[in-house]
């Protein structure tokens, strides 16, 4: 009563929090307001109090049982338009179609794409499925210099955050958490901006969350290179499922190439799930989270979606649970295919060579013309990824004897070793080259990561150190 008291009839006279009046207050009232005062110590503006009050009245409400969402889009740059679109396409359901309130919804994303000097329709990013905008609306809470590894690991686990809108996980032993992760991806790792989240640390997150109750169950659907060895080893009993692109030895894949704006739209298997999402809605309630996981591994054909955790009582909830029910149905979001959307559907690509992939699709379209600057691009990076290889074999080499070499390259391993795979691949991410502009150099650093579980973690840094400041 208290809350929604405050909420419909402020009558603030001053920026003090103990100089807060309201009209005709009850005793009630003011025994609260002296407490919230004590408590916090500290001055806010009206319209801060006022959200303090709504953030304080949505975690005080009873019966728990809220949805909240954290949907990340990691990396930078036009040619990965694919993944705030992505990003914005969900929003743009689980807001206006799903019922979920956006205060439940945290958005992290660069929020680089939609007013890019290259994008032809300057304030809109479209979505793969219907060429709609879904930019519009899409309200961005972390963007540039603060989508970072730590923020998120920081707003997973409630932390009070300084910077963007502020929001945090606010949810508790009752609540449902969602994430959705887009971006790319290596052998224990997702991609951000400018640095990596490995696996050593949002497994040690997932087991604080864990502990400190902070959900009741929690699903993650992640798009990213080999993002099934993020999970792989992740307890059934932590209540936690997660559904991944692919699995711990392979790529994800770009789809649905868009000649006008010259860059891939979608991701495959997002694609894919986004477009279930939307034929079975508004009966999201009729569908189990096994079951869209399998209808979507069956679509996905490129890479191998894969479900790790627990696959017994999540596994089994209808996927209204997480994403909303559609109780509300707003307006806003026609998902009507826009008439003069005609993008390459057919087109995909593996992440990994996504880069040069739409570089030549570029040049390719300026035929017979030749773009000097492009052909430079193209040459550049088909250079560079030769050049890896050769320094990557180099490492592998001060480290193991010669005939080791190939056991090394031959496959992807499992990860027994978090923590050294965490120092070597950050070692030669920021000594040698980073994945965010070099996304080709997934394809081979897994041979670091296999040689974790053979050598120490020292012997391999003062390699990449060696060969890296050699070449």
């Amino acid at each position: 009563k208290f809350f929604a008291d405050v909420k419909q009839n402020p009558h603030y006279t001053s920026n003090s929090c103990t100089s807060l009046q309201f009209s005709q207050p009850s005793f009630e009232m003011r025994i609260s307001l002296v407490v919230i005062c004590l408590l916090v110590g500290v001055s806010y503006s009206s319209s801060s109090v006022e959200s303090w009050l709504e953030t304080a009245k949505e975690e005080t409400s009873t019966g728990g049982g809220k949805i909240w969402a954290v949907l990340v889009a990691g990396s930078s740059g036009f040619w990965n338009y694919r993944h705030q679109a992505d990003v914005c396409h969900l929003y743009q359901l689980l807001t206006k179609k799903h019922g979920i309130p956006r205060q439940q919804i945290i958005v992290m994303m660069m929020n680089d794409i939609a007013y890019n000097e290259e994008n032809p329709t300057p304030g809109k990013i479209v979505n793969a499925l219907h060429g709609v905008d879904v930019y519009e609306g899409t309200m961005i809470d972390y963007m540039q210099k603060d989508v970072t590894p730590e923020n998120f690991l920081d707003i997973l686990m409630g932390r009070r955050m300084g910077y963007g809108s502020m929001k945090t996980l606010r949810s508790g032993p009752n609540d449902y958490v969602f994430v959705n992760f887009v971006d790319h991806g290596d052998t224990g790792i997702l991609g951000f901006p400018n640095d990596e989240l490995h696996l050593k640390d949002l497994t040690t997150t997932l087991n604080h969350m864990h502990e400190q109750k902070r959900y009741k169950q929690m699903l993650w659907y992640v798009e990213a290179c080999f993002s099934g060895s993020m999970f792989q080893n992740l307890s059934p009993d932590m209540n936690i499922t997660a559904h991944t692109a692919a699995n711990a030895e392979e790529s994800s894949y770009a789809c649905v190439f868009d000649k006008k704006r010259g860059t891939y739209l979608g991701d495959c298997w997002s694609l894919n799930w986004l477009n279930n999402t939307e034929q079975i809605f508004p009966h999201l309630e009729q569908e189990t989270v096994e079951e869209q996981y399998e209808a979507v591994k069956k679509l996905t054909t490129e890479s191998h979606a894969m479900i790790y955790g627990d696959l017994d009582v999540i596994y089994h909830e209808p996927i209204s649970t997480f994403l909303g029910n559609g109780d509300a149905v707003a307006s806003g979001y026609d998902s009507q295919e826009v008439s003069d959307f005609s993008p390459v559907r057919e087109a995909s690509v593996a992440t990994p060579d996504a880069l040069l992939d739409t570089l030549r699709r570029r040049q390719e379209a300026l035929l017979p013309e030749v773009d000097e600057k492009l052909e430079a691009k193209i040459h550049y990076h088909e250079e560079t990824e030769q050049k890896v290889q050769e320094v990557l074999k180099e490492i592998v080499l001060r480290v193991a004897p010669e005939g080791m070499l190939a056991a090394f390259q031959s496959s992807r391993q499992s990860i027994y070793h978090p923590g050294c795979n965490k120092e070597v691949l950050s070692a030669f991410y920021n000594t040698c080259w980073r994945a965010q502009k070099h996304p080709y150099i997934t394809k081979y650093t897994y041979w670091l990561s296999n040689l974790c579980n053979s050598y120490r973690s020292e012997e391999i840094l003062q390699a990449i150190a060696a060969s890296c400041s050699s070449n």
